[in-house]
Parts: C-alpha cells; sequence; structure tokens
C-alpha cells in the first residue's frame, strides 16, 4: 500500500500547471458512447477515475488510443450495454453511461454506483427524469435496468440542482424525439464543457450555464473533436496551499470565471491575488483571517474545497464557522485534522473551527477524494517530524500527480511504497 510522507514547513514558490478536469473529462468521454467513430479528446487528466471509466467502455467494446497529447475514442463497435459492480463500486460517475447507452442503443443495465463514502448521493432523480422520458427503469441485484423503444422529450423539474443528473439527462436528450426542457439545471462549468462537445457532434442544446437547458433532439450525431476545461477543484486547492503556506506561486492554465467564489474568500482571509490572462498569482499572508463559508452549488463556493479550507481555517486567527449544504456525510475528514491538533467541533451541518498557531505532523488516513487533499495541505504546513498519510488512492482519483506538482514548487513531500 502507498503513503504520502510530508515534512512541514517549506515556502512553496514558482509555477504550478493545471489538469483537464477529472468532472469534466468523465462526462466527455461518456458523451463518445453516444455515436461510433473516432472522438479526439485534448486535457484528459491521467487519474484513477479515468483509467477505471476506460476500463468500463472498453468492456463494452469501446477502442481508446493515444495519439501525441489526445485521447481517441471509438464506440463503433459497442456490443455489451452493462457496466458491472466490481468497476462502477469504485466510482459514482460511472451513473453517466446510462444516459448515452440508453439514447443510442434503447438499453443499459448499470451497477448502483458506489465512490466517496460522503453521503447517500442517490440516483433518484436520474430515474425519475428518465422515465419521464419513456425509459421503462427496474432495480435487479443491485443493478439498474433501462430500456426503451425510443427516447421522447419531455420537460423535468430536478427538486435540488444535480451535476450528474443533469449531464445523464442532457446525454439522453440529444437523440430524443422532440424537445426536452430540463428545470432547476445544474449550472457548473462541467455542465457547460459537455453541451460544447455535444454541440460539436450536432446537438442542438441551449441554456447551459442557467437553471434551463433545452435540448432538441436529434437523430444522427458524428465524431468531435474538443479540450477539456481546466480543473477548478485543483486550481483551488492550490490556492488555499499557496495561502496556507505563506507561498508566492503562479498558477497557470486555470479559468478565473469558475474561481470567484474562492478568490473571494482567499482574498478575505488575507492572501493577494492577481488575475491575469494565464492564470492567477497568490501570496500567501502572514497572518490568516478566520473566515466563514457556506458551501453552495456554482457559482457558490464549492463543496469539493470545503475539506481544503477548513485544513487552512485550522491555522487562521480566530474561529470561521463552515456549512455543509450539498453532501451530509462530508464532514469526516475532521477526525484527521483534529489527530493534527485541529481544534474543530461539528454541530449538524456545520463545524466551528477554532484557529492555532499550528498544527502538529501525525499519522493519518485519508477517507475521501477531497478529504485526502486537506491532510496534504496540513502536512505542507504541519511542525515537529514527518505527516504519514496512508489510503491515497483516494487521492489519485482526482489529483494527477499531486505530489510531484507541490515537490516543485518546493515542498519536501514524496510517495513510498509498503
Amino acid at each position: 500500500m502507498q503513503k504520502i510522507m510530508i515534512e512541514g514547513g517549506h515556502p512553496l514558490k514558482g509555477k504550478v500547471n493545471i489538469s483537464g478536469a477529472k468532472n469534466a473529462a468523465l462526462p466527455v468521454i461518456s458523451s463518445c458512447l453516444l455515436t461510433g467513430g473516432w472522438h479526439k479528446i485534448y486535457n484528459v487528466p491521467d487519474l484513477r477515475d479515468i483509467q477505471t471509466i476506460k476500463k468500463i467502455m472498453e468492456g463494452m467494446g469501446v477502442t481508446f488510443r493515444e495519439e501525441g497529447d489526445a485521447l481517441l475514442i471509438n464506440s463503433e463497435n459497442l456490443n455489451k450495454y452493462e457496466a458491472p459492480y466490481d468497476l462502477v463500486r469504485t466510482m459514482r460517475a460511472s451513473i453517466l453511461l446510462l444516459g448515452p447507452l440508453v439514447a443510442r442503443f434503447g438499453m443499459a443495465r448499470i451497477s448502483l454506483p458506489g465512490g466517496c463514502a460522503i453521503g447517500a448521493r442517490p440516483v433518484n432523480l436520474h430515474l425519475k427524469a428518465l422515465s419521464s422520458m419513456g425509459v421503462d427503469m427496474f432495480l435487479e441485484n443491485g443493478y439498474i435496468n433501462a430500456r426503451t423503444d425510443g427516447i421522447k422529450g419531455a420537460e423535468i423539474f430536478f427538486d435540488i440542482p444535480t451535476v450528474t443528473g443533469t449531464e445523464n439527462i442532457m446525454m439522453a436528450a440529444v437523440k430524443a424525439k422532440g424537445e426536452t426542457i430540463i428545470n432547476n439545471a445544474a449550472k457548473e462549468p462541467e455542465i457547460s464543457d459537455l453541451a460544447h462537445i455535444l454541440r460539436k457532434m450536432g446537438a442542438d442544446i441551449e441554456g447551459e450555464g442557467t437553471d434551463t437547458i433545452i435540448i432538441r433532439g436529434k437523430d444522427e450525431l458524428h465524431p468531435a473533436e474538443h479540450e477539456v476545461i481546466p480543473d477548478r477543484i485543483e486550481a483551488g486547492t492550490f490556492m488555499i496551499a499557496a495561502t496556507m503556506a505563506k507561498g508566492d506561486i503562479e498558477i497557470a492554465g486555470c479559468r478565473r470565471e469558475d474561481l470567484y467564489s474562492v478568490i473571494e474568500k482567499v482574498r478575505a482571509v488575507g492572501a493577494v491575488v492577481d488575475i491575469n490572462e494565464n492564470g492567477v498569482s497568490i501570496k500567501g499572508p502572514d497572518i490568516i483571517e478566520g473566515v466563514d463559508i457556506k458551501t453552495m452549488p456554482f457559482p457558490g463556493f464549492p463543496t469539493d474545497l470545503q475539506a481544503q479550507f477548513m485544513a487552512m481555517m485550522s491555522i487562521a486567527k480566530g474561529s470561521s464557522v463552515i456549512t455543509e449544504t450539498i453532501f451530509e456525510n462530508r464532514f469526516i475528514h475532521v477526525s484527521e485534522l483534529k489527530r493534527m491538533g485541529a481544534d474543530i467541533t461539528i454541530n449538524g451541518n456545520q463545524a466551528i473551527v477554532r484557529g492555532r498557531k499550528r498544527l502538529l505532523s501525525a499519522p493519518v488516513m485519508a477517507t475521501d477524494l477531497r478529504a485526502s487533499a486537506s491532510l496534504v495541505l496540513a502536512g505542507l504546513v504541519a511542525e515537529d517530524g514527518l505527516t504519514e498519510i496512508s489510503r491515497i488512492y483516494h487521492l489519485d482519483r482526482g489529483y494527477e500527480k499531486m505530489e510531484e506538482k507541490f515537490r516543485l514548487l518546493g515542498a519536501n513531500i514524496w510517495r513510498e511504497v509498503n
């Protein structure tokens, strides 16, 4: 088993390049099931989740090929419509295969998904929406079974905005008969990125980035060439790291329009942030001020940066209140931060963080993807020895070569294999 070791206290200086967004790449790759022929996708990050979805799709007959810095995908010879449990259990985003399979072939069999232990995240919204589009749905032995003689356009209202639900219905609707209107749609940048590749395939879509998306179904689509957007969560993680470690770094390749809520909060704690055409530069303060945050759907503060922000508030001046509104179990990293000396109290969906002057190195265990990132950030500033982070396979699901990027910035961080 691998683990990450960190000797804290080293300043971060230099430039880091942001990888393609995992949460955009997964639906983009899934959308290539909609039509055969060679799609060419750029800026795909090398992550465990990407390898997982490729394995699932290869088992269905999809061909993948590397060509320079592009990933080529062809589903012309797709011959299976099932995503098996042994792969789907490791990654919730496998549910994104449901919409395009039903749209193209009228059937799908997808194991109920797994992934990070941060809450139930039920797929009932996906199933209800597909049912309203003429898809017969039933659960059997842990699998979602879907079948239809033809998807029909429908007006859909999501009780709560759901990113993967919106993406699934978008992919199903592009080949539906008639018009589909998605009300209370998610507005995340990853939604817009999916809309862009679908439009390149010939889909008729409007309204992405708003809470109402309108899709007029087409009989035929064609392969597309597309570049995945940069990962706003990775960029935000490095922004918080630089702020915590009194760093002075340039974060290249990120999009400022995806990061306004994060930039606002990082500036509020005392960091200096300069925005330029290539990304952002950030200089951490001598004293971090305590600031409250509340996670919200985009464009609010992202839940995927809540754990990292909490690590920063653990060494801030004063107290802060962190309110989690998206996932009910997303405070499971608190016990590990407390092992490093953090003073955190949980009250329902709120965490009260009383800042301390320092964190102490300790052996800790990653419990989910973003929690593992928070422990890395805490380790970068921890004192008195080495921080040892185990179960880092969570980290590899969503961060491309994180320890290498931090090492290039001057951190003393490395990976060990037991």
